[in-house]
């Protein structure tokens, strides 16, 4: 009983799976409860190189991070975090550019208290609960206004959470709110799953991810490449463009996998 009313104050039901949490037991971490577990074996039977292509997404994450630290951004806002994991945002920047300010936003309960007992939200970092479908009401947040300058260059990180919100309208919304509120030389940072190369495996997925609550809506599979790129309208879209994980600037040694069969895609994305 105790754990259940700790859970209801905290604002979040163990007995739903969750996307964050099923995301670190599919990478071996500890911080999962019965329900992740279950559906994580269940995606596992549809795409078992989900644990790969999660990898590929950090390693895509720490290139574009660092390629925009060379750009002199030093505000991130990250949107959608997920649980704390090496190589997030501000591990990577304490490499290059440890004076930049770095953002953790997520609406899971889960992932802010372990956030915040994980990060030191004392200097550079911070940790605030809030909706990416409410923008402005995210950008507004005070731990947010009082600590990041959207007058100067930003770079906004939405890894995965956009293929999470099924209806097109409000990840369109949510797009332009925060393009229209960030200053001019800004950036998105942007990742999303696509149908185009295993239209079988994301449907599938997406049936699984639905059926189990882990996405709440009714689309039969995830977004083309082209209904992805349109999210993106009005920016200037880096080279090499929108690209699979694995080819988006491969370091010495990349990519590790074939870029042809990567259904995972990112880009870095200019406001002018």
């Amino acid at each position: 009983m105790e754990a259940e009313q700790t859970d209801a104050l905290m604002g979040f039901d163990r007995t739903l799976p969750n996307e964050a949490r099923l995301i670190d037991y599919l990478m071996g971490g500890k911080d999962n409860f019965a329900a992740d577990r279950a559906a994580a074996e269940e995606v596992l039977k549809i795409a078992p190189e989900l644990p790969m292509m999660i990898r590929e997404g950090r390693k895509f994450l720490g290139r574009a991070v660092r390629y925009l630290a060379s750009e002199g951004v030093r505000q991130y806002i990250d949107i959608g975090c997920g649980l704390p994991t090496q190589g997030s945002v501000h591990q990577i920047l304490q490499a290059v550019a440890p004076q930049s300010r770095v953002v953790y936003v997520d609406l899971d309960p889960v992932v802010i208290a372990h956030s915040n007992a994980l990060i030191d939200t004392r200097g550079m970092n911070r940790v605030v609960r809030a909706d990416v479908r409410e923008p402005d009401a995210l950008l507004d947040h005070p731990s947010i206004a009082t600590f990041i300058d959207l007058r100067q260059p930003t770079a906004i990180v939405l890894k995965d959470v956009i293929a999470s919100i099924p209806e097109d309208d409000i990840v369109t919304m949510i797009s332009r709110r925060l393009v229209d509120r960030m200053a001019p030389g800004s950036y998105l940072l942007f990742s999303h799953a696509v149908s185009d190369v295993s239209p079988a495996v994301t449907e599938d997925l997406a049936r699984v991810f639905q059926e189990s609550q882990v996405i709440d809506g009714d689309r039969p599979d995830v977004r083309t490449t082209e209904e992805v790129r349109r999210f993106m309208d009005g920016l200037e879209l880096l080279p090499p463009g929108l690209v699979p994980l694995p080819a988006w600037r491969p370091g010495p040694g990349e990519p590790s996998v074939d870029p042809t069969t990567f259904w995972g895609l990112g880009a870095i994305a200019r406001k002018p």
